[in-house]
């Protein structure tokens, strides 16, 4: 038996030493009758945003320097909280960012076109004066 209090640094350490082996003991209990569905849940949608910045950044051709693929610790409950909050901020501002892009992109369309047609009318009342 393991406390919960202490379940997730113990399991983390495990985990970082590449000793720790899950066998599933309720098999029949579906996935989301689990007790950890929420953070799993939580992860998973960090990946998400995660894999939506790595989209953008690979889209905008940023070079971005690679961290060492040694051992990562497992961040603390109170870290995923706060990554979480960064990540939906980033992803918020990026997703702003993007929609904002594209309405210039039309306003600078519009205007080109509107400044060659008054080229093209200045340009043909001259020749009929």
């Amino acid at each position: 038996y393991l406390p919960p209090e202490a379940a997730y640094n113990c399991v983390a350490e495990l985990g970082e030493l590449g000793l720790a082996q899950f066998v599933d003991l309720n098999p029949d209990v579906s996935a989301f009758q689990r007790q950890f569905v929420g953070e799993v849940k939580r992860c998973e949608e960090m990946e998400r945003k995660l894999r939506y910045v790595e989209t953008e950044i690979v889209k905008e051709k940023i070079v971005i320097a690679e961290e060492s693929e040694g051992n990562i610790p497992a961040p603390a409950p109170r870290e995923i909280v706060e990554l979480e909050a960064s990540l939906t901020t980033i992803e918020n501002n990026l997703r702003e960012v993007n929609t904002n892009y594209v309405a210039l992109r039309k306003n600078h369309l519009e205007l080109s076109e509107l400044k060659n047609m008054l080229k093209k009318t200045e340009v043909f009342l001259s020749e009929n004066q």
